[in-house]
């Protein structure tokens, strides 16, 4: 249970050591968007990657080479998915969520029941940001990756409209 012999020690050091450089030079060759976790498609992608190295470094069924290849694999698919998107609107709206305004001036309940967010949370991440109080905040933005954005200085293109379309007053 603790120890089970010198060959499964040295197999780990060894395996563990080249794997970690292959990711680290393929991460590299990659760029910063690999592990950007900009959106689903990024962090599923960092998870896999995660998992790979687990398992080439634990599971003695694995050779290194295919370890190195799962990754390879997984770096090139994000590096084509990553391209397609730039390129493809059709692709870009498959692969990533858009961002979601669920505060402004109130809470857009809609839009918080789609992305079952409460009310609490919103309020939890304005007090993580230094603000008491939502009034102190213009909108609260549900971003791609998932994070909530607080803008204390709304864009016009935000602001709360009456029904005729005209601006309310600060």
């Amino acid at each position: 249970m603790f120890f089970d012999d010198w060959a499964g020690l040295a197999r780990v050091l060894i395996v563990g050591t080249c794997a970690y450089v292959a990711l680290v030079a393929l991460l590299r060759i990659s760029g910063k968007r690999t592990l950007a976790k900009l959106n689903a498609f990024d962090f599923v992608v960092t998870v896999a990657l995660g998992s790979t190295l687990a398992t080439v470094l634990l599971s003695a069924d694995v050779a290194l080479a295919e370890g190195v290849v799962a990754m390879a694999l997984l770096v090139v698919l994000q590096y084509v998915v990553a391209s397609l998107t730039v390129r493809s609107r059709t692709v870009e709206r498959l692969v990533k969520s858009e961002p979601a305004l669920v505060y402004r001036g109130d809470f857009v309940h809609g839009a918080m029941r789609r992305a079952r967010i409460t009310e609490d949370e919103i309020r939890q991440v304005a007090r993580a940001q230094g603000r008491a109080d939502l009034h102190e905040v213009s909108a609260v933005v549900l971003e791609t990756d998932g994070s909530l954005s607080i803008l204390t200085d709304v864009p016009r293109s935000l602001r709360p409209r009456r029904p005729d379309g005209t601006a309310v007053p600060e």
